[in-house]
């Protein structure tokens, strides 16, 4: 293998820098040519590629977002266009792909593979943590820091106010930011896809709070379907119970900023390994993480899987919370 692309797609996360630089710099080394694909699924059908050389990944593992952009394609469902990319992608000679996102884009990854025989190696790269087979994502430890110190500051003003505060953070169908960002932030009450509650039982909790001597609270709600969410339960709050419920909805913040050391260093590992797992013949795989030890997973496996939130750290909100 002499040639391959690398590119982002989907949301874009902390880390995915790190990684193109480690997918980059660990090819190189192995005397392998590395073609940039930018935004993603777009730029197979645009023809939109550029080389990448090692002076380009200088100063960038500290950058959030991605230097080769991302997208999602609506005709890249279609079979046309997917056949337009797999001629552009052997028209440049690439003869391997390295995708980073989430199963979204894997699962564009895998048509590429059955249908045109392109060997493909997924790094796992989202906010949400919701990629079956992995542990952790690319961009998921930086997400939780940036909600955890919005809610460290919203804190000193919902207990300076007496009120109570809704703050809704990312993951339309996975409720890990919630449950983690909850637990590490203090709240009362975490609301996710896998822990949907009524407003009434939420009031009961935070009449108890009251009672117990609390004057404060805050609730952290995944955004659901569509982000605002948190303004229709602040909204039920106040008028079942008289409680001043705020809202505060952190939106795309948590997709930007600096990647921490744990995500850089994730990032690092898992595009280094992708690039090994590619040159070694291996394809429709994901590499992903199993504790310390990094692991290969089917991406068959990946797509077919869902990935559910933790409800044990959800209960143990509530035990600490008191």
């Amino acid at each position: 293998m002499k040639k391959i692309g690398v590119y982002t797609s989907g949301g874009d996360a902390p880390g995915m820098n790190a990684a193109i630089r480690a997918v980059v710099r660990t090819a190189v080394t192995k005397n392998i040519e590395v073609i940039g694909i930018m935004q993603g699924y777009v730029g197979m059908i645009e023809n939109k590629m550029t080389p990448l050389l090692m002076r380009d990944m200088a100063n960038i593992i500290q950058r959030g977002g991605t230097i080769l952009k991302t997208g999602r394609s609506l005709e890249f469902l279609k079979p046309e266009f997917r056949k337009k990319a797999s001629e552009n992608l052997k028209s440049a000679g690439i003869e391997g792909l390295i995708c980073i996102g989430g199963d979204g884009s894997f699962r564009g990854a895998q048509a590429l593979f059955s249908e045109h025989k392109i060997p493909v190696i997924g790094i796992c790269g989202t906010i949400d943590n919701d990629v079956f087979g992995t542990d952790d994502t690319i961009g998921f430890d930086t997400a939780i820091n940036t909600a955890l110190d919005a809610i460290d500051k919203i804190r000193d003003t919902a207990d300076s106010h007496d009120r109570v505060f809704i703050v809704e953070v990312m993951g339309r169908n996975s409720g890990y930011i919630a449950s983690h960002v909850g637990v590490a932030g203090g709240a009362e009450e975490i609301l996710t896809p896998e822990n949907i509650l009524p407003v009434d039982k939420i009031i009961d909790r935070l009449k108890e709070s009251r009672l117990r001597g609390k004057t404060s609270s805050i609730i952290v709600t995944a955004e659901g379907q569509k982000p605002g969410r948190a303004y229709d339960l602040a909204d039920a709050i106040r008028k079942k119970s008289g409680l001043d419920a705020k809202v505060c909805i952190l939106g795309h913040q948590q997709r930007g900023g600096s990647p921490t050391a744990h995500d850089r260093i994730l990032a690092s590992r898992l595009g280094s390994a992708a690039v090994l797992s590619l040159i070694s013949g291996k394809s429709n795989m994901m590499i992903g993480n199993r504790g310390a030890d990094l692991i290969e997973v089917s991406l068959d496996i990946v797509t077919k899987n869902e990935k559910h939130g933790d409800v044990t750290l959800i209960q143990l909100a509530k035990t600490l919370s008191v």
